[in-house]
Parts: C-alpha cells; structure tokens; sequence
C-alpha cells in the first residue's frame, strides 16, 4: 500500500471518464470510507444516494449547470435532519463534508477519480435537486460526488502556502494576495 501521506497529495479533481462502468464492490468500499469519516458526537447525520441510472445522471447534470461530468456514477451526500439531533444539528454539513472527503480519498486510493459538486446552500438547487432524487424536506443534499474511471491523469501536488499559516495568533496586516507559483510535488 503506498504511504498514506502520498496518496493526500495524489488525490486531485477529475472532470474527464471513461465510460467503464464502476464496479458494486468498489462502490460499497467508497460508502464505507465515507462512513468512517468523523461526526460530531457520533451522530452520524449522513445518508447517501447511489446515481448509476443514465437518464437521472443527465437530470442531475442540467440541474447543476455549471457540471457536465460524464461519470457512470454519482453519489449525492445528504444531513438528514431528524439524525442531527438537539445542539448537534449544525454540525451536519462539516458531517457530511469530512464524509465527501473520505470518499474522495477512497477514489483515489482504488484506481477512481472524483469531483465534489456542491448543493448546499443554494436553495434553488436543494430544490431541483431533492425533486430529481426524491429527497423529503427533512433531508439536505449537501453535494454531489461524480466518480468513474479517470480518462485524464494528473500529477500529484501540494499546494502548501505558508502565507496562510500564523503561529501563536493572527497578523492582519499580512498581504494574503495569491497562491504560490509553480508548487510540484
């Protein structure tokens, strides 16, 4: 298994798929990785929804218009409210992202590629969304995870800035302008 650490870095945005179909065992180790994630006080808000059928990953595609991925599957990542209970509530969303995440790294880790598409906060696309997949209004679709078979391969980086690192207390009068340039890994 490769070093942890590399494979962060290797994790990179996929917009481009082949049309291989992703097999049920690859998508089962990616819903168990992002139920491994961590959930304030174990509340667990999450719930996911498996998108394989053609015809609703095109619906999908035009409610999220700035997304056109052509991946064979997409998993939407919802807060279900009645889970996030009592003074836990607001903590669905950082819930659900630490659980993209943990998918996303699982993708990288098992030959996939992935992109996160974001629902939440818009209301209008909550809305067409929850329409699309059938959500009740107790239930938040946060994002969309695309996920297929890279047709694009991209080299690792990092992206550290140690512009955006204080040590012991904030410095407001640092000039934040930018991102380093030309950062490899």
């Amino acid at each position: 298994m490769e070093n942890k650490i590399d494979q962060i870095y290797s994790r990179r945005i996929i917009r481009s798929y082949s049309n291989k179909k992703v097999e049920k065992q690859k998508i089962k180790l990616l819903l168990e990785a992002a139920m491994a994630a961590p959930s304030a006080c174990n509340n667990e808000p999450w719930e996911f929804i498996v998108i394989l059928e053609e015809e609703t990953l095109c619906k999908i595609r035009k409610c999220l218009k700035t997304t056109r991925y052509k991946a064979p599957l997409a998993i939407a990542v919802c807060g279900n409210m009645k889970l996030a209970r009592g003074s836990m509530e607001m903590y669905w969303i950082q819930d659900c992202s630490a659980a993209i995440e943990n998918m996303l790294l699982a993708s990288s880790g098992i030959g996939l590629g992935g992109v996160w598409v974001s629902v939440y906060p818009y209301k209008n696309i909550i809305e067409a969304v929850s329409e699309i997949l059938c959500i009740p209004e107790h239930v938040i679709p946060l994002g969309i995870v695309h996920i297929g078979y890279p047709d694009e391969i991209k080299e690792p980086r990092i992206q550290y800035n140690e512009r955006r690192i204080y040590w012991g207390k904030y410095e407001p009068e640092r000039n934040l302008k930018g991102r380093p340039k030309n950062v490899k890994y």
